[in-house]
């Protein structure tokens, strides 16, 4: 349901510039509301009502049939398309806004006119405001809307200014007037009336006695002035803050081309030893630069409007003690869903990466062991980084954004008997000294505790994976292990505690000197999706998708 609320939200995100099969959702919600609003029109013409009223129904009942499943749609997702959408109270806050409103009226009163004796006139007087829905993919109307908002504290400081003013000039208004017209000007709210009708025309015919004294026509002169400026200024904020919104949007599209030129350059590459097509796990901005031709400044814009990019430093995947220059990268990642990616092959092993959007390459090295091995794969790729909120340590699944999700697609993905989640976090780098071990096996013990005996998982199937990796690694590539030597996993806030099944848990902290600065790490992959596959799956055939022989760019969600 997760996954068809985020693939909902992006058909409905009002760009007629996506996909096309997006652009034919929307540009049939645009005609439908002209064809609804032509109907409306149409049974304004008596002679038309007499011959095609049966169709005229017919249209009028298909169009609000269409919009309700529409509206209905969009307020369930309304959440991811801000937080504050989130909940019961959320999902008001969100029929209360400017298009929910509309959406809510021109719709939903068609079934309250049912219960209610609603006016026949005004139902289709709230049809007719349909016609409102097409601002929302209206480029002039947003760039509009968001200049005025640009500018709203500069707004609502000048009319502050301007009924400040003009409440003084018209107490001033009645003190000379009083005495000269005491008939008209018999209180003070007779001039404040007059003074500010003079801002709208006055068409209630409030201020038709205009001031006759001296005093009174220089201040009428200066309500005049205002009267101007009630009308220039705003114009003139509007019309700068326009100006601003249009480059800035500009500049928008431009970022989003680089980032299209920036996405091509995660193609795949043949790795030599294996024969496998890997995208590249990084490409340091230098790089970068050599590929598209870009300043250092439009390449980092181009990552801040990406959605399945993000910045990332290299040094922090040095190990604590050992200097080195910061090294700015891109890291692309594959995304599906809210919270990162869940990719379901149907496999009874699941590799999890949960601290990807910190971690950098780590979800890299996590999602080719899973792809080689054909296993099932669960990463986090979204979230704020400071103050980092983890999905490896909780209290509450439902405090953290995006969480529950994922937990419920990892209790989906996990839900097979005899099931295998195994956890790929990053060692010896950031924070961490250097460890004469590269590889570290720990499954809910404390630390210093290697008997194999676990809460998490079968000890005998751990015994026997931790002997064949660490026999195979250590012979191929120099890879040595340790056994829950390092950190301790006891906790009750680890998340494979949170799960309410049954499910076999096991964390490899895999060491950045492998996962990032290894050349073979594909080759290192391959070995690891063996001997699991052997171990813990062998009953079953090895799934391997064809994308890893086919040239591709980015990620195949496959």
């Amino acid at each position: 349901m997760q996954k068809l609320k985020f693939e909902l939200s992006r058909v409905f995100d009002d760009n007629l510039n996506t996909k096309q099969w997006h652009n034919w959702v929307d540009y049939t919600i645009i005609g439908l509301i002209i064809i609804s609003t032509v109907e409306v029109f149409l049974s304004t013409f008596d002679s038309i009502v007499q011959r095609y009223s049966t169709w005229l129904h017919i249209v009028d009942v298909f169009t609000t049939v269409f919009f309700t499943i529409e509206v209905s749609l969009r307020i369930w997702y309304a959440d991811l398309l801000d937080p504050k959408y989130k909940g019961f109270w959320g999902r008001i806050r969100y029929c209360l806004s400017f298009y929910g409103l509309i959406d809510i009226l021109s719709t939903y009163t068609f079934y309250i006119a049912f219960l209610l004796p609603i006016p026949y006139s005004l139902l289709k007087a709230l049809r007719i405001a349909r016609l409102m829905r097409m601002f929302r993919y209206m480029k002039a109307f947003r760039l509009l809307s968001e200049a005025i908002s640009s500018k709203k504290r500069e707004l609502w400081v000048s009319l502050q200014f301007l009924c400040i003013v003009t409440l003084i000039l018209s107490f001033i208004l009645y003190f000379v007037e009083h005495e000269a017209q005491p008939e008209v000007y018999d209180n003070g709210w007779t001039s404040v009336v007059w003074a500010f009708a003079q801002y709208i025309g006055d068409p209630g015919s409030f201020a038709d006695q205009p001031p006759i004294t001296l005093p009174g026509k220089i201040i009428a002169c200066i309500v005049g002035l205002l009267g101007i400026a009630i009308f220039a200024v705003p114009a003139g904020l509007v019309g700068s803050g326009f100006s601003d919104v249009m480059d800035e949007k500009r500049h928008e599209e431009s970022a989003a081309e680089w980032a299209e030129e920036l996405h091509n350059a995660f193609e795949s590459k043949l790795d030599r030893p294996t024969g496998l097509q890997v995208v590249p796990p990084y490409i340091t901005i230098p790089e970068a630069q050599a590929r598209i031709w870009h300043k250092e400044d439009e390449i980092l814009d181009a990552v801040s409007v990406s959605k399945d990019m993000r910045l990332i430093n290299l040094a922090v995947t040095r190990p604590l003690g050992e200097y080195s220059d910061d090294r700015l990268a891109v890291e692309l990642f594959p995304l599906n869903t809210p919270y990162g990616c869940c990719i379901d092959r149907g496999s009874k092993i699941t590799i999890v990466a949960p601290s990807n959007v910190v971690d950098p390459v780590i979800g890299h090295f996590a999602y080719h062991l899973a792809l080689i091995g054909g296993f099932n794969y669960l990463s986090r790729e979204k979230g704020q980084q400071k103050p980092y909120r983890s999905y490896y340590l909780f209290d509450d699944e439902q405090a953290i954004e995006g969480l529950s999700e994922y937990m419920a697609d990892l209790r989906k993905l996990t839900a097979p008997k005899d099931a295998w989640a195994i956890t790929l976090l990053a060692a010896s780098g950031a924070n961490e000294s250097e460890y004469s071990e590269q590889l570290h096996f720990e499954y809910g013990g404390k630390k210093g505790e290697d008997s194999f005996a676990s809460d998490l998982a079968s000890s005998e199937n751990l015994q026997k994976l931790y002997n064949a990796l660490s026999v195979s690694l250590e012979e191929k590539y120099d890879i040595k292990t340790s056994n829950q030597k390092y950190h301790d996993t006891s906790s009750p806030r680890n998340f494979y505690r949170k799960i309410g099944q049954p499910v076999n848990g096991l964390m490899l902290r895999i060491a950045w000197s492998v996962t990032c600065w290894d050349y073979r790490y594909i080759q290192i992959a391959a070995t690891m999706a063996d001997i699991i596959h052997h171990e813990l799956d062998s009953n079953n055939m090895k799934y391997r998708p064809d994308n890893l022989k086919q040239k591709t760019i980015g990620y195949g969600i496959d």
